[in-house]
Order: structure tokens, then sequence, then C-alpha cells
């Protein structure tokens, strides 16, 4: 009973008595949440104009971040590491649209798949040959010093990485949803064939995305380097965009951000309120395990369309 009483009340009770509190977790919840929606955004993009989900995504997170404190590392300005990080993911865009998706146009979607993981060993690899597999210090020049919001006490790292985030997240949204590259990017998830005999080019389109993903893994990477130092484990909580993707949708930008914030701002809440009862690293896992509830009861995500295929 009282197992139950700690699990299903008591956590209720600490949220009406600190109210304010509660808002300081849900905040800083909510703001790693925005940087979980920008890197579910590289998924979404790589999915949207080639129907596949990209396993590399996490790869290119770690990869971005290594090139860019790498760079820092041997004495250039940030702004020109920035400069130059952003040339080699453009150059990396171009290497797999050239090596390895032009010759799988047409093919099967697990194709595709396969090839983005045979992609991420192949970044992880090279990235740690190298820069190495030491845990990198990235300083970028943000402060991390609590700041008084009225009466909440909040971390500035993370307002300000949720607001770089937020602002790149509905930079895309129009992005997709009002220019032409966004439509073609539409029409050549929906058929590859199809969108060539219209005359959108695949390739440029691929080389697009893919620059713009890595893009997104730049910004991702340096945003969780400079919080929780660059390292490999960058990778792995770049993964958790993936749960992320399963609340909101594939397909879906506004699914992304939505699925981010939930994610974010719901594991937070768990670890600061049931964690003491259920026991550490709830944030590892809770991601994930409403990830499987939503697969059960609603497997399209939020905003996710509903196939049905007739037989």
């Amino acid at each position: 009973m009282d197992t139950l009483y700690s699990i299903f009340v008591e956590p209720f009770r600490q949220i009406a008595e600190a109210p304010l509190f509660f808002f300081e977790v849900l905040i800083g919840g909510l703001a790693a949440g925005v940087m979980y929606a920008l890197v579910a955004l590289g998924f979404v993009l790589i999915f949207k104009a080639s129907g596949v989900f990209n396993f590399a995504q996490g790869a290119m997170v770690l990869f971005a971040a290594l090139f860019f404190v790498g760079f820092i590392d041997l004495g250039l300005p940030i702004w020109l590491s920035l400069i130059i990080t952003v040339m080699v993911m453009v150059a990396l865009a171009f290497a797999i649209e050239r090596v390895v998706l032009r010759p799988l146009v047409n093919q099967a979607p697990i194709i595709l798949f396969m090839a983005t993981i045979g992609i991420t060993f192949f970044l992880d690899g090279f990235g740690q040959t190298i820069w190495g597999s030491d845990v990198r210090r990235l300083d970028i020049g943000i402060p991390e010093d609590p700041i008084f919001i009225g009466d909440m006490l909040l971390n500035s790292f993370d307002l300000f990485a949720a607001a770089v985030c937020g602002v790149l997240v509905a930079g895309l949204a129009l992005f997709f949803q009002y220019t032409p590259t966004g439509r073609a990017l539409r029409a050549v998830a929906d058929d590859h064939q199809a969108a060539l005999t219209v005359g959108i080019p695949l390739n440029v389109i691929w080389t697009i995305v893919w620059t713009v993903a890595g893009l997104v893994g730049l910004v991702a990477g340096v945003l969780w380097g400079a919080k929780l130092g660059v390292q490999f484990n960058l990778a792995l909580i770049a993964l958790k965009a993936l749960p992320v993707l399963i609340l909101g949708g594939f397909t879906s930008v506004p699914g992304a951000i939505v699925g981010g914030l939930i994610i974010g701002g719901g594991e937070k809440v768990a670890e600061v309120y049931w964690g003491p009862v259920i026991g550490g690293a709830i944030e590892d896992w809770f991601a994930y395990m409403l990830a499987m509830v939503f697969l059960l009861f609603r497997p399209e995500g939020l905003f996710g369309e509903k196939i049905i295929e007739r037989v």
C-alpha cells in the first residue's frame, strides 16, 4: 500500500505543494525536448525524401560535433571552425548521394535502410580515426549560470539552446510547407519514378535533403556537445529522437516538435518525481517505454497518416 501511495499519490502531492519547482523541472525538460525535436527533424527530412528511416542521423550529429571541436582544438577560431565544418557536412552529403544513394534509386526501402546502417559505422569509425575517442570539452561561449524568471530558477544555457533550436525548427517547417523544394521533397517521397518523370531531379533533391539533415546534425551536435561534452555517447542520445518520431509520426514536422516536447518534459518530470520511488535513470528508458505504448495503441503517431491497405 505504501508503495502504491508513493507512486500514484505522493508525486502529485509534491507538485501541489511546490508548483514553481514543478514548472522549473518542466521547462528544463521542454528545453531538452526542443533539442530532441531538432534531431528528429533530421530523420523526418530523410524519410520524406526517400521513404526510409535514416539510422545514420545520430552518427551525423556526432560526426559534425567531432569535426567542429577538433578544428577548435587545432587553434582555429570558433567562426572559422563552424564554416569549415559546414563545408565538411555539405561534402559529406554530396558523397553520400553520389556513392551510396544514386546506385540505389528505386530499390526497396529495406535496402536504403541497410545502406544508412553502413553509413553509421563508417562515420563512427572515420571520426574516431581522425579525432580519437576521448571526451572533448566544447565551450562556445554560452553562459550556463542559472537565472531567475519571475520566481523560477532556470538554466540560461537550456533557454538559449531551446531558442536556437526553436528558430531552426520553425524555419524548416516553413521550408517544407511553402517552398517549391519542400513540395518536391514530398513528391520524391511519394514515388521516386513518378517524380523523375515530371522533371524533379532526384539526385539534386537527395543532395539538398542530406545537406540540410547534416546541418541540422551540426547544430544539434554543437549544442549537445557544449552541454555534455563531445563524446561517442552523443550518437545514442541522438537516437532518442526515434521515440519522438514514433509519438509524432515519421512524416510530420509538427509531430516531431510536439513529440520532442512530450519526451523532454515527460522524462524530466518522471526522473525528479518518480525516480526516488522507482529507481534512478528513468531518463534513459522513459522515452522508449512511452513509444512502446504508442505503438500498441496508435502506431502512426499523433500526426501521422493512418495507412489502410486493401487486399
